[in-house]
């Protein structure tokens, strides 16, 4: 995604006189702290559970039994139901089509990354990452795709 397609970053870029970047944005607009935040939204970490993949945020023991339970122990169906990122839960989107094109277009970048860090968390198993437009917005999900054990 080009950073300067999101008004508020173009606006600031123009503002400052052409020469500063989405660099320059985050390093006026955010500090360490929320740095390291963003770097755990791009570079989550995962657990294995019981055959499943989950995302660390998502993983609760609790939750986890009663999903397992209700959904019969199906990984499939477990894991695509504990491992999304709605993004409309954590980010203010307008409603209008340039503000919607934006956070699909944030939603493809974190599924892109998620995709790689499972790769490399996981080398033997393949993942479906997907980043999906909803009703309510941008949700990033995976499950362990079908084959998922690699031969060596």
């Amino acid at each position: 995604m080009d950073p300067l397609k999101d008004p508020l970053i173009r606006a600031w870029a123009e503002a400052s006189g052409g020469d500063a970047d989405y660099l320059d944005f985050l390093s006026r607009s955010a500090g360490q702290a929320e740095w390291i935040a963003l770097s755990r939204v791009f570079l989550p970490q995962f657990v294995e559970v019981e055959g499943c993949v989950l995302w660390d945020r998502s993983y609760d023991p609790i939750n986890f039994r009663l999903w397992r339970s209700k959904l019969n122990g199906d990984i499939a169906s477990i894991e695509a139901n504990l491992n999304q990122f709605r993004l409309w839960l954590y980010i203010d989107i307008d409603d209008d089509a340039e503000s919607q094109a934006n956070a699909l277009a944030l939603a493809q970048d974190i599924a892109g990354a998620w995709r790689l860090s499972l790769k490399q968390a996981f080398p033997q198993k393949i993942f479906d990452v997907q980043a999906t437009g909803t009703v309510d917005g941008p949700v990033v999900s995976f499950t362990t795709g079908v084959g998922s054990t690699k031969a060596h």
